[in-house]
């Protein structure tokens, strides 16, 4: 059995959802579709309960009819025949009449939890019904009936792969599944979810419970690319990685896969391929236990990233000067992307200045504090690179006229990360595609 991933823009228009049925009906092998929401539509959730937790009822009644017209005119492209019409609507109407009731309801975020949650709902029950009118046998497998997380928001996987073994059981008859991406319930047994991206991270875990044969993650863009094609003129897409090496640039910014969506298939060992929904026979990238070969890979960058200084005399040679520091991280739940030390300083990155002004607080006593907000993160990934002739030399040759703030270097066989001010992240892209790939 294998897991088909589609996300918002693959399903985003009815003709995008006629060319999905057609993707996942091209084999025999069982299959699990995993579907997100159609897209805009879960941005457009997050504005209405926005405005609900303003208590702004009109511009969130205004909101709601506005995405009611959106999926009425996408019932009407969609299908063809009355009878599914009409039960496509009746599903529009009960989560519009849900959207509708909340508007007398007091704002918490339980409730915002269950209208984030209304998008993936509707969009599986209308692909659904455009199944139905085809005449392809399925089943609509309701993700909240396995997908689970604990107390700490993370997934329970030995729960998911017992409840969804069983389901799958009971429909042992039936070869094609459609459910829910993102969606889940929490220890509470609420209506939660697995934050932003969370279609992939539900892929992924799906895999895993069912260890299947390959994750696809269908997406518009034929694979993962060795740079960021919005600000690098040639880009080519990558054949193969390996598990780590795809984990380091979608944790440091390449867009098309969610960091999270790695840990469950390498657990596995199931094989994640990256495929695009506009060109289905291109070969798109593999993500398996091997990295098939060595060298540069591909480069990415993170935006959005602080770097705190901490400069101190009473460092040096100082027993548990480092753990203190690392303390007042933990302590506000603020994770650390970089660090460099030397004997009278150590210099971290965060990537949310949510307590930023508190941690900064705590660690005045330690010396002094410097701050530096607007910098990006570039990532150059591959396999064994620490070890590869030359990679330096080419690396620093081909940045020589950006101004680097820091080097991490030797933690990891496969990364080497550079922090630069946001402002020269373009440019430092435009010359490492020429520098390392000669593009």
């Amino acid at each position: 059995m294998k897991v088909m991933k589609f996300g918002g823009t693959s399903v985003g228009k009815p003709e995008r959802m006629h060319q999905v049925s057609q993707l996942i009906t091209r084999d025999a092998e069982p299959t699990i579709v995993v579907l997100s929401a159609l897209s805009g539509t879960t941005n457009a959730l997050v504005e209405i309960s926005n405005s609900l937790a303003q208590g702004d009822r009109t511009g969130a009644k205004q909101k709601i009819d506005k995405l009611e017209a959106h999926y009425r005119a996408f019932v009407l492209d969609l299908l063809k025949e009355e009878h599914t019409r009409a039960k496509a609507n009746a599903v529009i109407t009960e989560h519009f009449e849900f959207l509708n009731i909340i508007l007398r309801i007091s704002f918490s975020e339980a409730l915002n939890k269950d209208i984030l949650a209304q998008g993936e709902l509707m969009s599986t029950k209308l692909f659904s019904t455009y199944l139905e009118e085809k005449g392809i046998d399925h089943m609509l497998l309701p993700a909240l009936e396995f997908m689970s997380v604990d107390s700490n928001e993370e997934p329970q996987l030995g729960s998911i792969k017992i409840k969804l073994s069983q389901l799958l059981q009971q429909n042992s008859d039936k070869k094609l599944f459609i459910t829910q991406g993102y969606i889940c319930r929490n220890a509470k047994g609420e209506v939660d979810n697995l934050k932003r991206g969370g279609s992939d991270y539900t892929a992924s875990l799906v895999a895993a419970a069912i260890n299947a044969s390959v994750c696809e993650i269908w997406t518009d863009i034929d694979g993962m690319h060795n740079n960021d094609p919005r600000v690098v003129e040639k880009t080519n897409a990558i054949k193969q990685l390996s598990f780590d090496e795809a984990a380091e640039l979608a944790y440091f910014g390449a867009k098309i896969l969610h960091p999270t969506c790695i840990w469950p298939a390498q657990l596995e060992n199931v094989p994640v391929k990256l495929l695009n929904t506009m060109q289905p026979d291109a070969a798109g990238t593999v993500i398996m236990k091997e990295a098939g070969t060595v060298g540069v890979k591909a480069v990415a960058a993170k935006d959005g990233i602080i770097a705190i200084k901490i400069k101190s005399s009473r460092m040096l040679l100082a027993y548990g000067f480092l753990r203190k520091v690392f303390e007042v991280f933990e302590k506000y739940h603020t994770s650390i992307d970089m660090i460099t030390t030397s004997e009278v300083a150590v210099s971290v990155t965060i990537d949310s200045d949510t307590s930023l002004k508190q941690i900064v607080k705590e660690l005045e006593p330690f010396g002094t504090v410097d701050v530096e907000k607007d910098q990006s993160i570039v990532s150059i990934v591959g396999n064994e690179i620490a070890q590869t002739d030359h990679v330096l030399q080419r690396l620093f040759t081909a940045i020589s006229e950006v101004p680097v703030t820091m080097v991490s270097y030797g933690g990891s066989p496969h990364n080497i990360s550079l922090l630069v001010p946001s402002a020269h992240k373009t440019r430092m892209l435009q010359l490492l595609n020429s520098g390392l790939f000669g593009l």
